[in-house]
């Protein structure tokens, strides 16, 4: 609702306009509306970016607080194998499974959760540790229980706001990733508008339409810095600490 025009709808006749009332952020090669494709890049960047982020935050944060709560061989067996997933660098690892699925919408999300999942692993892991150390865990353990009702009701609470601070942070980094991806071919199948892709297809015009990249790449620098902003907020907004020493 928000585009003026249809992003993927080509008008050869007005390619490589640039900035003017008609077409406030030009168009590019083909004559597709710079804004219009912006609008729609953010639209699927950000469904990419907060699916990913939550089905690597679920599973995530089951694998750490399991590990982290059960400690012994299962904690060392579950963490090795996330310390051997972040070894690998998130671009690379994105590749690797896009590169063997396939590129589209579904496998990027798939990639991209797969290459968090660790790091929520690691987040949830170690506030669970020091949570099941307290009184109140002690007492349910000793109440009988079970595993399962401890973890949910009475440790994630505890957790919950730390998920929340890095899931805003982790926001950012796959939107990035999607971009990175969808630069080099490798994110959602064109012709649906992207971010990255909209940056891929004018840069070769970079020098006579420096528009048609310029502004995608600046609204994916906006998008990063107010995600890491979100994620500050909300650290000083959640951390008790933090609010006492204000």
């Amino acid at each position: 609702m928000l585009a003026p025009y249809n992003p993927v709808e080509q008008n050869i006749i007005q390619r490589l306009q640039p900035p003017s009332s008609q077409f406030l952020l030009g168009t590019d090669y083909y004559g597709r509306d710079v804004l219009s494709r912006i609008i729609w890049g953010c639209r699927v960047s950000f469904v990419i970016g907060s699916i990913s982020v939550g089905i690597a935050m679920f599973f995530g944060t089951i694998f750490g607080s399991f590990a982290g709560y059960k400690g012994g061989y299962i904690d060392n067996f579950i963490m090795g194998i996330m310390d051997v997933l972040m070894s690998i660098p998130i671009l690379l690892m994105g590749l690797l499974i896009v590169a063997i699925l396939g590129p589209s919408k579904v496998n990027l999300i798939i990639a991209l959760a797969l290459t968090m999942i660790p790091r929520f692993a690691r987040i949830a892991r170690a506030p669970t540790i020091a949570a099941k150390g307290k009184v109140y865990v002690e007492a349910c353990q000793a109440m009988g229980f079970s595993d399962l009702r401890i973890l949910v009701v009475h440790i994630f609470p505890n957790i919950l706001g730390d998920l929340m601070v890095m899931g805003s942070i982790w926001m950012a980094t796959a939107v990035r990733t999607e971009a990175a991806l969808s630069f080099i071919g490798l994110g959602v199948n064109p012709p649906t508008a992207t971010l990255g892709g909209t940056i891929r297809e004018g840069f070769k015009d970079i020098l006579s339409a420096p528009w048609a990249s310029l502004f995608p790449g600046l609204v994916i620098l906006l998008i990063v810095f107010s995600a890491n902003l979100l994620g500050d907020g909300l650290r000083d907004a959640l951390d008790p600490k933090l609010r006492n020493e204000k």
